[in-house]
């Protein structure tokens, strides 16, 4: 089953394009030809100029899953961690049946 991946962000102040220009290339290198990675989308938060949300389309959350494993063992979220002012949030979304 399809998902949706809600990612809510917040750089350091005056860190956002920063932050911007990091996931680029991360989806660049490790995100277009990931097996189930449909694509991703990302937004502006009106009136935070720090923060940003990104939805992902996932073909199913085992695909997601398998991703995020391998990003744990790589390293490949490690330097988010320092453009963060704040925790990120995910939320995990299906489409009601």
């Amino acid at each position: 089953m399809a998902i949706k991946v809600i990612v809510e962000l917040t750089a350091h102040p005056g860190r956002r394009d920063e932050l911007v220009r990091w996931l680029d290339d991360l989806i660049a290198s490790q995100g277009a030809d990931q097996p189930g990675f449909i694509g991703s989308t990302r937004y502006e938060v009106l009136g935070d100029p720090d923060a940003l949300v990104e939805i992902a389309d996932w073909e199913s959350a085992e695909a997601r899953a398998a991703h995020m494993e391998q990003a744990a063992a790589t390293g490949a979220y490690a330097p988010l961690a320092e453009m963060l002012a704040a925790p990120f949030r995910v939320t995990v979304v299906s489409e009601l049946a």
